[in-house]
């Protein structure tokens, strides 16, 4: 459409389906610069199609707007390409290169909730991405350097003095805690031997090998939720190429009161930053500049960071830096993660000492599952809050969302296993002649290539979320208005619902979420 007028065309779908499939405002933008009203423009644009019965059965003008009808051909065409090409459904070729980094949690404890809505919000888009044809790889920043690691050596070495060489110990005032430090401290104690807890300047070895215990742990946590990652960088790695980065960042980095600061106010920073500390310790801000460094010298198109909410201050200072090494900040993105409340029964859930005082990850997905836990961090803008009652979650009704999609996956499945016509009879069949109603679930099946680009353009996973609940709705409202089994186009409306149960399955799919053949409850048809 963009080469038959010779702009941008933005399209909208009108919510009264008689308008037509797809409405343009394109004719008011146009009335400046033609010089005339919208609604000549829109009648004269609308008359251009008059010919082109190949895509558009009807096309017209209605107060300005051009409001465009498919026609049935084409649309039965499109199905049968997509039922023919299911693995290639939606997909594209777009090429470009992509850096997306998320979760990053420091690597010295298990993932709380907190952490999982970035995750699945970083792995919606990865999906939704690699779906597009683009060359993604999705990186996990490990922050193995600096007083947290420490802080963990220490911690494992007072636990297992407490638990397991019976001491009396003093805990500080901030140290980590939770069941997983007892398998820590056992697996050091016959790895390294009891002397490890007691001798202060072992701490530091202690901490670096549990390090990768708790990595372990992150690691399997994820995979329950069917988040992988293709490369892992280690902060502690990147220190040795410190001097060669900060020769990069020039003018850029200064000394002042025995510290060394980067001049992050120049660059629309509220104030400078410290990098290094007076005793010469790098500050977090240190690690991001070398790593940031590292990122564009491998030469992707785009870098997208996806950090929790209170890292807000950091995307000024990290983005001055990459200013100042050379490289364009705009090809840096960083989107941001709100927090989570999770309530139990309209209560709020409470935390467990056992975890240590937080909510746990895997704890949620004992509860609920990974399927309801990816489908509700992913049913909301990633930077407002969420809440939701594990409760709710639970149910086996409609009000459960995805448990209502399944269900219209499964419906469509216990059809065809009920139908007594022929496979081949079926996918011969040509989605013409449908009436109104099936002609919208069709079309609305249909959207999905639409759906997955806007989702992650848009970088609002929801999008998808909602396009699957919308889909399901009308698929269950379409089953019980028209008696499927026994109809008349029963061959027909099948193979219309094989083309939902393709766009169920699929959106789906990129949610990180394997559709459902069957379902206990399935009602009879």
């Amino acid at each position: 459409m963009r080469e038959k007028f010779g702009y941008e065309v933005v399209l909208e779908k009108p919510k009264d389906r008689s308008f037509g499939h797809f409405a343009t405002p394109i004719a008011f933008s146009l009335a400046k610069e033609l010089r005339k009203s919208p609604m000549i423009i829109a009648e004269e644009l609308a008359s251009s199609f008059s010919d082109d019965t190949s895509v558009f059965s009807s096309v017209a003008s209605v107060k300005g707007y051009l409001n465009f009808r498919l026609s049935e051909n084409f649309l039965s065409e499109y199905a049968e390409w997509a039922l023919n090409n299911a693995d290639d459904f939606a997909k594209q070729n777009k090429k470009q290169k992509v850096l997306l980094e998320f979760v990053s949690a420091n690597p010295t404890g298990p993932l709380h909730i907190g952490h999982a809505r970035g995750a699945v919000y970083g792995d919606t888009l990865y999906r939704l991405a690699k779906h597009l044809g683009y060359d993604i790889t999705a990186e996990y920043y490990v922050n193995d350097a600096g007083n947290q690691i420490d802080l963990l050596g220490l911690s494992i070495a007072l636990y297992a003095r407490e638990n397991i060489l019976g001491e009396s110990v003093e805990y500080p005032e901030s140290y980590y805690r939770g069941v997983y430090l007892e398998g820590l401290a056992n697996g050091a104690l016959e790895k390294f031997g009891k002397e490890i807890f007691t001798d202060e300047t072992r701490y530091k070895e202690l901490a670096l090998w549990a390090k990768d215990g708790v990595m372990k742990i992150v690691v399997d946590s994820l995979a329950r939720l069917n988040i992988h990652f293709d490369t892992f960088v280690n902060e502690s790695s990147l220190y040795s190429d410190w001097d060669r980065v900060m020769e990069k960042m020039g003018d850029g980095c200064y000394k002042k009161d025995g510290k060394m600061w980067i001049a992050s106010e120049a660059k629309g920073d509220d104030n400078d930053r410290v990098v290094v500390r007076e005793d010469g310790r790098p500050t977090y801000l240190a690690g991001d500049i070398v790593y940031h460094n590292q990122k564009f010298e491998r030469g992707y198109d785009h870098y997208i960071n996806i950090w929790g909410a209170d890292h807000h201050g950091y995307i000024p200072r990290v983005n001055a830096a990459v200013s100042y090494l050379g490289y364009d900040s705009t090809k840096l993105e960083t989107l941001l993660s709100q927090m989570v409340s999770l309530l139990k029964d309209g209560e709020p859930y409470k935390m467990s000492k056992r975890a240590g005082n937080v909510i746990l990850m895997s704890d949620i997905v004992d509860e609920i599952g990974a399927d309801a836990l990816r489908f509700i961090f992913a049913s909301k803008k990633s930077d407002t809050a969420l809440e939701f009652d594990l409760a709710e979650f639970k149910k086996q009704d409609s009000s459960n969302p995805i448990f209502y999609i399944q269900y219209a996956h499964a419906r469509i499945n216990t059809l065809f296993s009920k139908s007594t016509c022929k496979s081949e009879d079926i996918l011969k069949a040509k989605l013409i002649h449908l009436d109104e109603n099936a002609d919208s679930l069709l079309f609305d099946a249909l959207l999905l290539p639409e759906v997955i680009e806007d989702a992650f353009v848009s970088r609002q996973v929801q999008k998808l979320t909602d396009y699957l609940k919308a889909l399901a709705a009308s698929l269950h409202k379409f089953y019980y208005d028209c008696r499927i089994i026994g109809n008349d186009d029963e061959e027909k409306l099948l193979k219309l619902f094989m083309v939902v149960a393709l766009s169920l399955k699929t959106g789906l799919s990129i949610l990180g979420i394997e559709a459902a053949k069957s379902m206990t409850r399935e009602e009879e048809v």
